[in-house]
């Protein structure tokens, strides 16, 4: 499996804030007040849920930006599928920033674990009837990165990132330009070499103005199954086709069996529950 990148520019300043919430004006005042100044641990990141791994890198980037001197090992690299109670990741040092750090590191890594999974077992329910995974832009807001990288992790794909990488012509849009026909000419208008456009619709008839029309992709938003079945097979060869509309990890492979390219699943970034993740310590 080949692995998308991350970059610290895409999250440290996001770890930033988080800890900056977190520590508020005082700091972690309960630690300053029990543990010795002196105190050293050894702790180890724990997935107490069978998973896909994703986001060990940024989690761990949280403890580095409190203290770069601590000793981290990465035992399992993102895009690992792990059994529950496995080591992950070791870290060794001062006690203040392991513990400083601990709730920011775990809620994303958690976070970002069970999109992983979510995504991982969504893909292969549409894989078996040759459609692909994509996730939206129903994202947490300022984790979208990161949110959209554990998609990949979990073998799912991007849809667009944001307003400005691609046009998708919505309901909205449809009515404020008159019609299909009007939406798809300005879009097409206005577009780059580079840029595809996309266009909503909800009606088998709609769909065939959108392909006159001339679009690229057609997105069939909460079509019943059977219509989903009529529309991918009037697009094909004409336009891509994107099933749409409240799929959820029940209903995936039945809209993939349908014949569409693309299940879009807003329900990966916006509803999938965090793994189970722990951070076991003991004095070193």
């Amino acid at each position: 499996m080949s692995l998308p990148r991350l970059f610290p520019v895409q999250y440290e300043e996001l770890l930033r804030r988080a800890l900056a919430e977190d520590l508020g004006r005082a700091g972690d005042i309960t630690t300053a007040a029990v543990v010795p100044r002196s105190a050293r641990l050894r702790a180890q990141v724990v997935l107490r849920a069978a998973g896909r791994l994703a986001g060990l890198e940024p989690a761990l980037a949280t403890f580095r930006l409190l203290d770069p001197n601590l000793v981290i090992g990465v035992r399992v690299g993102d895009g690992e599928d792990v059994a529950a109670g496995t080591v992950v990741a070791r870290i060794e040092g001062d006690a203040a920033p392991i513990l400083a750090g601990e709730r920011v590191a775990l809620n994303l890594l958690g976070r970002l674990c069970g999109i992983a999974t979510a995504a991982r077992q969504a893909a292969e329910a549409a894989g078996r009837h040759g459609a692909e995974v994509v996730c939206t832009r129903k994202t947490t807001p300022g984790l979208r990165a990161l949110e959209k990288y554990a998609v990949r992790v979990g073998g799912g794909s991007n849809h667009r990132f944001g307003l400005d990488d691609g046009i998708l012509v919505k309901d909205n849009h449809r009515e404020l330009a008159g019609g299909v026909t009007e939406a798809v000419r300005r879009a097409r208008a206005a577009a780059g070499h580079m840029v595809k456009v996309e266009v909503e619709v909800d009606t088998l008839e709609q769909l065939d103005e959108a392909l006159e029309a001339g679009a690229d992709l057609v997105l069939l938003d909460n079509f019943p199954l059977e219509d989903l079945r009529v529309a991918a097979e009037r697009a094909r060869g004409r336009a891509v086709t994107e099933a749409s509309g409240g799929v959820s990890p029940e209903t995936v492979e039945a809209v993939a069996a349908m014949g569409v390219d693309l299940v879009s699943m807003g329900w990966l970034t916006h509803s999938a529950p965090a793994l189970d993740v722990a951070l076991e310590v003991q004095p070193a």
